[in-house]
């Protein structure tokens, strides 16, 4: 377990606060996971940021009236903190019977809280149900390689020794798999997630991509973590011209998260999966 969770509202029963109290939020300092990494915060060899959406956004008009809405939360790869989740849900809750002015101004309350707590700007988005509703899902980029057959028989903890490439082709391409699966440190509770690879050099063989992914089943890390640690496992082996690894997991609690982590500045999308 991560130090900091321990003295987190995660796991533990709490009382649903129902009026505005930033004190709820719980900042994770990042550092330790990096540290177990071999990274640091001057060190990091990717760029990115963490998607939070929420769907149990709600608030009150002056008027009393109620409002429900989506939430969407983007937090840089290289904040010092992030926000433990059930901490984040006990935060959002206490909007429930909260009055603000119009969105703009309970935007900008989201904005200033989730900063201090990340350590960094954290950009806010309020959405209407007709806007995401709109969007609808999408599929993937690339290939899909679950159907791949392959045998396995190691579930406790990642093995990147699986991870095979052919160094003589260079190639770029996108591939994904549905088959991410970790679990909590804190709560020992599955975490479910889509993952994609998409990148340009050595050839990966995507059955041990596959094989590397599957291995992920009974390991024990955040959301973060476990994205941070398949694209460094992909960048040793590979040692690609360009990297970009990121995962769409499911939502617990009316949140999910979505970690994205590239070698590249690029726009990165937030898009519904089917499971999301």
């Amino acid at each position: 377990m991560h130090p900091a969770a321990e003295h987190s509202p995660l796991g533990k029963s709490s009382e649903y606060i129902a009026t505005y109290t930033p004190s709820l939020l719980f900042p994770i300092p990042r550092t330790a996971k990096w540290a177990e990494l071999g990274l640091t915060a001057d060190t990091l060899p990717y760029k990115g940021v963490d998607f939070w959406n929420c769907f149990e956004l709600s608030w009150l008009l002056p008027s009393g009236k109620p409002v429900v809405a989506i939430g969407e939360f983007a937090i840089p790869a290289d904040s010092p903190n992030i926000i433990e989740s059930k901490s984040f849900k006990l935060y959002l809750n206490s909007l429930n019977q909260t009055p603000f002015a119009d969105t703009a101004s309970l935007e900008a309350t989201l904005r200033q809280d989730l900063s201090a707590a990340a350590g960094k700007p954290v950009q806010v988005r309020v959405r209407t149900l007709k806007d995401v509703e709109r969007e609808g899902v999408v599929a993937l980029p690339g290939v899909c390689i679950d159907d791949l057959d392959i045998s396995v028989d190691s579930y406790a903890h990642p093995r990147p020794e699986l991870l095979r490439c052919d160094e003589s082709r260079i190639v770029e391409e996108s591939l994904h798999s549905h088959l991410l699966k970790s679990n909590c440190p804190v709560t020992s509770q599955p975490d479910w997630g889509s993952v994609v690879v998409e990148y340009r050099g050595a050839a990966l063989d995507p059955a041990s991509l596959l094989a590397y992914i599957v291995s992920f089943r009974q390991h024990s890390d955040f959301h973060e973590q476990c994205v941070e640690r398949i694209f460094l496992d992909l960048q040793r082996l590979l040692k690609p011209q360009k990297l970009t690894v990121y995962a769409r997991y499911v939502r617990r609690g009316g949140l999910d998260i979505n970690p994205y982590r590239s070698t590249e500045s690029v726009q990165l999308p937030n898009q519904r999966l089917v499971r999301q």
